[in-house]
């Protein structure tokens, strides 16, 4: 008889990969069972170091519950697993065994210690060892490690690396938020001495961060902390080692180190040489409580032999990685004691062949990422940095009095370990291509935290993950990442409202009230990020927590808009305000569209210029949508004044919008292409001037030689405003259009990954600006959405429901999208032979599609494997 199938585990809110709970009251998430239609109910069950079992039945058939019972205690071994709640038989899923860390200030028996570091001014720091020893009598059944830092650490055991993570504690709001990891390190001790080695260096914590490379951003001394606990079969911990002032420090090998300027080490240099050690200083740090992170690691997640390595001249050659990443080499064959090996890493190859990084610099400052290593001389000595991350495809290597090949050189992708979710192939291999760009633009940017790009600033600004978290949530899980990020971003706004224009914010704006950024935070499409990224987690995975979180944070940045709405006003109105100005929101400054292709006959633009420019017409569209949103979550959380409420106040401020820039006849005040998009994916416009604005949209890209002329707040919205609007064919003829402005253009002049700009490399091949920035790849929901067809339902959370409708188009005969949701994989598979069309649609458990054939018929289908067919002639 066959088996009724069970549930099976999601998340539970545990650091993925790592098995440590990063709350004490963790929602459960779980798939429905092969097979099933539908559940009514859910029984949990868990159990605490393997004490009597407690089990909760759920209200509803929601595969998600919200932790029913007591805060779990700090070290306590959670045992936990889940079955259909009904008369079917279901089995009990595997069990999900997770562990608590520790909650309290109480809990940790270690102190804050820190090197003597007496050259905090110098212009470069080089890496501390602080190291101890403690002895065991027998080996203990288990034992952990808990460890922090101020800067980036590694631990050594015996001698050995622990663990797998890389650049921890992670990049947070040190000053409100500090992670720390826990180690299983039962395998590493031994009977009798044993030896622990915490490497520390800058990290973002001291060293230089974003454009300005602003260094000690959050302190001039490092710091680390850290304990290891054992425990015996009767469940007894003993803290057998702790950081304190038995504790010793020295100068590692690595000399010079930097997240953003490289690494240098001496190999020569010895570890453990006595007369170099001295005593560390004991507490003489403050740090927040550690708490622990609810995003996955970042990890090594890819490795590679380089494309090739080219003999530039005497002792110098360019390895070429094949794929613009965040990263590093790690090398071998590194020569004979004393060899020096230098490492330059950049994006862009100059016309003659050689690496150049001019195009990163930002005046007055050069950037350059520089790795070093002096060989010890050692048979089978490797170079492998772990205080510092690069972004780039090329690398300049100088290696005197000796050959470079490829076999030397290990290409090591790092980035976080985000778990794989969406997969897409089609029959045109130049849209392969633009998917596989696009999908290492945004790998390229989440070394823990979204960034703008790997290179020259490395910040998390809220414009650029508000505008691509749809599009990242159908390729990655990205929940626990963007709760991390979404936590630094509350850390860093004023009580005001107003966030920071990236978080973690190293330029500390929360304590400036003078700094000249602080306007740009408040910027509409940037500050919106607030409401826009929680409501991506909501609907992608249908859990309402991250909507409480960030309740006041959402709360506060729309009363700041609306404030500024009504109290400031843009100078170049000088009339008599009309009553619904106090809804257009044009101060105190906005970015706009921002990067909207330019013609070479346009004006330079000026800082002056962007600063006055009165961008109301964009700003008041972003509030509407915003308020629009805002309301529904009051909804989702049961707070109907407040639904009301914002949303009475999301129609006043689109009739202010429609009066103050929407014109007679459909056209908007700015007549742009990025206007009529956000008219029309905004909802901003009346049913009767729909079509209107639609064929102005038509018309104004035909005019522009069959161009996009859209920017970064709305290129990725562009193709399916068209297709929703009845142009698909003109959305395929962008998609498909080379030269510049194009996404296609970008890929024949060597792109592997998104650029800043749209002629980010020239005619004559000069790089401009960022090769890596992810916000132009949004343009692949289109290919998720139209070209396979797959799209959650408007009105749906969780994948309960979705439609399947592909467009066909731009000569394709084929494709595919494979979508792993909280209910389980959505497979979606078209082929076009002739005029035969063929679909297959995977359905999960508990969900309903409609499908929606290119002749027009619909369907509706629950749980299971489909296949339809019909003629498109």
């Amino acid at each position: 008889m066959q088996q009724t199938p069970a549930p099976t585990w999601w998340s539970a809110c545990e650091q993925p990969g790592t098995g440590v709970l990063s709350t004490r009251t963790p929602v459960l998430s779980w798939r429905p069972p092969a097979g099933r239609a539908e559940c009514s109910a859910y029984e949990v069950e868990t159990s605490w170091d393997g004490g009597a079992p407690q089990r909760h039945r759920t209200r509803d058939g929601v595969p998600r519950l919200a932790w029913p019972w007591s805060p779990i205690p700090s070290r306590t071994r959670v045992d936990l697993r889940v079955r259909v709640a009904d008369d079917s038989g279901s089995p009990w899923s595997d069990t999900l065994t997770v562990r608590s860390a520790l909650w309290h200030e109480e809990d940790w028996a270690g102190r804050w210690i820190s090197p003597p570091d007496r050259d905090i001014d110098a212009v470069d720091h080089g890496a501390w060892e602080l190291d101890t020893s403690f002895e065991l009598a027998e080996l203990p059944p288990s034992a952990r490690l808990y460890a922090t830092s101020l800067g980036v650490y590694e631990v050594l055991v015996n001698g050995s690396r622990v663990g797998d993570i890389e650049l921890t504690p992670g990049f947070t709001s040190y000053q409100a938020t500090l992670h720390a990891q826990a180690y299983d390190v039962t395998s590493l001790l031994r009977p009798g001495r044993n030896t622990i080695v915490l490497t520390v260096s800058d990290g973002w914590f001291r060293g230089r961060n974003g454009g300005r490379q602003v260094r000690n951003a959050w302190g001039e001394t490092l710091a680390v902390r850290a304990q290891v606990e054992t425990e015996d079969t009767a469940g007894t911990t003993t803290t057998v080692a702790m950081t304190g002032s038995d504790w010793s420090a020295r100068p590692s090998p690595i000399t010079r180190a930097d997240l953003m300027r490289g690494q240098a080490s001496d190999l020569r240099i010895r570890p453990g040489e006595d007369e170099l050690c001295e005593p560390v200083l004991v507490d003489a740090v403050t740090a927040p409580t550690p708490s622990w992170s609810p995003a996955p690691p970042v990890r090594r997640v890819e490795e590679w032999w380089p494309r090739s390595v080219t003999l530039l001249g005497t002792d110098v050659s360019i390895v070429d990685a094949g794929q613009n990443i965040s990263g590093w080499l790690r090398l071998r064959n590194l020569g004979a004691r004393g060899a020096h090996t230098r490492l330059e890493f950049g994006e862009h190859l100059a016309p003659d062949g050689d690496l150049t990084t001019a195009h990163l610099d930002i005046a007055p400052l050069p950037f350059g990422q520089v790795d070093e290593v002096t060989a010890s001389g050692e048979e089978g000595e490797v170079f492998e940095p772990r205080h510092t991350i690069h972004g780039f495809r090329y690398i300049r290597v100088t290696h005197p009095g000796r050959a470079l090949s490829a076999d030397d050189i290990t290409v090591v992708a790092v980035h976080t370990d985000l778990p794989r979710r969406g997969w897409f192939t089609c029959s045109n291999l130049d849209l392969e291509r633009l998917h596989h760009a696009a999908d290492w633009s945004f790998r390229g940017n989440i070394v823990d935290i979204p960034t703008d790009c790997p290179t020259r600033e490395r910040s998390g600004w809220t414009g650029d993950f508000g505008l691509f978290a749809p599009v990242a949530a159908r390729l990655y899980d990205i929940d626990g990442f963007s709760r991390k990020w979404l936590h630094s971003v509350r850390d860093d706004q004023l009580d005001n409202g107003l966030p920071a224009m990236f978080s973690p914010d190293s330029e500390r704006m929360r304590n400036h009230p003078d700094h000249q950024g602080l306007v740009g935070g408040g910027s509409a499409g940037w500050g919106d990020a607030l409401i826009d990224v929680p409501w991506t987690l909501y609907t992608e995975y249908g859990d309402t927590g991250i909507l409480a979180d960030s309740w006041q944070s959402m709360w506060a940045w729309i009363e700041y808009a609306l404030r500024c709405a009504r109290e400031i006003r843009h100078p170049s109105r000088t009339a008599a305000p009309a009553p619904h100005e106090q809804y257009i929101w044009d101060g105190p400054f906005h970015f706009g569209e921002w990067c909207e292709p330019r013609r070479p006959d346009d004006p330079p633009l000026s800082l002056e210029s962007v600063m006055a420019a009165d961008q109301g017409e964009v700003a008041t569209a972003y509030l509407y949508r915003s308020l629009t949103r805002f309301s529904s979550i009051a909804a989702v959380l049961e707070r109907p004044e407040a639904a009301d409420h914002y949303g009475a106040l999301a129609g006043r401020v689109r009739d202010a919008w429609r009066t103050e820039f929407l014109r007679p006849g459909g056209r908007t005040a700015s007549d742009s292409q990025a206007a009529y998009v956000r008219a029309l994916t905004f909802g901003l416009l009346p049913e009767e001037l729909r079509d209107a604005a639609t064929d102005r949209l038509v018309t104004l890209i035909h005019e522009n030689d069959d161009r996009l002329g859209t920017g970064f707040l709305t290129t990725g919205l562009l193709l399916p405003a068209l297709a929703d609007a009845g142009h698909s064919d003109l959305a395929y003829t962008l998609l498909l259009r080379r030269g510049t402005p194009s996404w296609l253009g970008m890929l024949d002049r060597g792109a592997t990954t998104m650029w800043e700009e749209w002629e980010g490399i020239d005619a004559d091949g000069t790089a401009h600006a960022s090769l890596n920035h992810y916000s132009k790849g949004a343009v692949i929901q289109f290919l998720h959405g139209y070209v396979a067809g797959l799209r959650q339902d408007p009105s749906s959370v969780g994948w309960h429901r979705f439609t399947v409708h592909p467009y066909l188009g731009g000569g394709l005969t084929a494709a595919q999208f494979l979508h792993l949701t909280p209910r389980g994989s959505i497979d979606v598979s078209w082929r076009l032979d002739d005029a035969h069309f063929a679909l297959d649609v995977d359905v999960p458990p508990t969900a309903t599609a409609e499908i929606v054939l290119p002749n027009g018929d619909v369907h509706h289908r629950g749980v299971g494997h489909h296949r339809f067919t019909c003629t498109t002639r």
